[in-house]
């Protein structure tokens, strides 16, 4: 049976839309915000030739580097001000959640509520300045390795006027993405970083699509294979969607209390718990830990060194290529990792049980306190075992396909897990302020009625 919340939620109308004024707000800061990363994407670095640029990764086409450049929504391809996206962040953030886990200052500061979070926050905002620095350093030497290895000039004046220029566009860049989503978070619809990463990988998929029938079209790839790919892109859309609605309801009683009646009712609820408790986090994480490191190891060991102190970043390059065995090995036990390491950020046993405690709550069965903590224990990670298989499975499955049948652009299953976990969260959080609105408006009609019989 339906819970009074899906009713009302069912009850949602384009007429209650329109008059959500607050929502709309909303919405159209939050368009308007990833509106501006687009443009952004298309501003390229001082000393860049967006020509040259273009011919220069054409020849870098394949791997790593295609890979992040769907995260980047085509940035990395035109090497532009924001062409390392919100992966530093990311980076930033998972150092400083391990750090609040394990660091006995920080876990004091993870303690002491909204002071402690802003504090971890502004760490997570300085760390994401070192590594952009150190990144975009790495990154503008690369650059420079390229253009002369390839006999093209990217650059316009190789030199540290360049390289200092390019960093510190590639920090403010960043920068100002961080900012971006903060305000899209706290003013919009949705978890800011999550949409702007599925802004550019939306605005890659059209390009990749009409790739792929044009491949169709000339013959360069096998009709059916093509129909194999949409079909599975499907398939996957659909179970996605129906393992991140499926969730596992332990049962919570309470004691017996007595009614307006003098009768005397036992009260029931459910603790839903998501089998996919961690989201897309994982995959996110994972990539971010990936794609940099590799990114600037693949520029830096183009570059020509007359020792050859090059050779081994090129081979190291060589065997953590995307789609190589190595790199699918690493990207599948980092999502195992953070599924895990997140689930157990996220739900916190010990607070959970103190909680049905403090409210007279139980599981039927199950003593309060430290057995009850057990139990959530037990059963969160025997939950996260599902969880991390589904991830696994569907963000390195594709991948193998992928690279298996030579599909000319990168359409993986992390970047449609990103898609629809975005989607489905950014529509339920619309749903939430639509209900809100709603129960205001009942309550504003119940005030007025109740005025006029006075």
């Amino acid at each position: 049976m339906a819970s009074a919340a899906e009713q009302l939620a069912s009850n949602i109308s384009l007429a209650n839309f329109g008059k959500a004024t607050e929502l709309k707000k909303r919405i159209w800061f939050t368009l308007g915000a990833l509106v501006l990363f687009r443009l952004l994407s298309h501003v390229p670095m001082p000393g860049i030739d967006p020509r040259a640029m273009a011919q220069l990764f054409n020849t870098q086409r394949g791997g790593v580097l295609d890979f992040f450049n769907t995260f980047s929504g085509g940035s990395l391809e035109r090497m532009s001000i924001i062409a390392l996206g919100v992966m530093p962040y990311i980076t930033a953030s998972i150092v400083v959640q391990l750090g609040a886990t394990m660091y006995g200052p920080w876990q004091a500061l993870k303690k002491e509520g909204e002071t402690g979070r802003k504090k971890l926050n502004q760490y997570t905002r300085y760390l994401t300045v070192l590594l952009t620095t150190v990144q975009g350093y790495f990154i503008a030497v690369g650059l420079e390795g390229l253009g002369a290895s390839q006999s093209i000039a990217a650059v316009v004046e190789p030199g540290m006027t360049f390289r200092i220029a390019a960093t510190i566009s590639l920090v403010g860049g960043t920068l100002f993405l961080m900012w971006i989503g903060e305000q899209i978070t706290s003013r919009g619809i949705g978890n800011g970083v999550s949409l702007i990463i599925m802004a550019g990988i939306v605005a890659s998929l059209p390009r990749g699509l009409a790739q792929l029938f044009e491949g169709g079209r000339t013959g360069t790839m096998d009709p059916l294979v093509i129909a194999l790919v949409v079909v599975m892109a499907v398939g996957l859309i659909l179970f996605i969607c129906f393992m991140e609605r499926a969730q596992r309801r332990v049962l919570i009683q309470y004691p017996k209390r007595q009614t307006a009646r003098g009768m005397m009712q036992q009260e029931r609820s459910h603790l839903p718990i998501k089998i996919n408790t961690a989201g897309v986090i994982p995959p996110i994480f994972a990539s971010s830990l990936l794609l940099m490191p590799l990114t600037v190891i693949q520029m830096a060991g183009a570059q020509p060194s007359a020792d050859g102190g090059s050779d081994w970043l090129i081979t190291l390059s060589t065997y953590l290529q995307h789609g190589s065995p190595v790199f699918m090995t690493l990207y599948g036990l980092g999502i195992i990792f953070f599924c895990f390491f997140y689930t157990s950020v996220q739900f916190n046993s010990e607070e959970t049980a103190e909680n049905l405690k403090r409210h007279g709550g139980f599981i039927p069965g199950v003593r309060p306190g430290k057995a009850t903590e057990g139990y959530f224990d037990y059963l969160l990670t025997r939950i996260t075992v599902i969880g991390a298989a589904y991830l696994t499975l569907i963000c390195l499955l594709p991948e193998i396909l992928f690279t298996q049948a030579g599909i000319p652009f990168y359409l993986g299953g992390t970047s449609l897990l990103i898609v629809v976990n975005v989607t489905m969260d950014t529509v339920s959080q619309i749903q939430s302020h639509l209900i809100a609105h709603q129960y205001g408006d009942l309550i504003k009609k119940a005030k007025l009625k109740g005025a006029r019989r006075r």
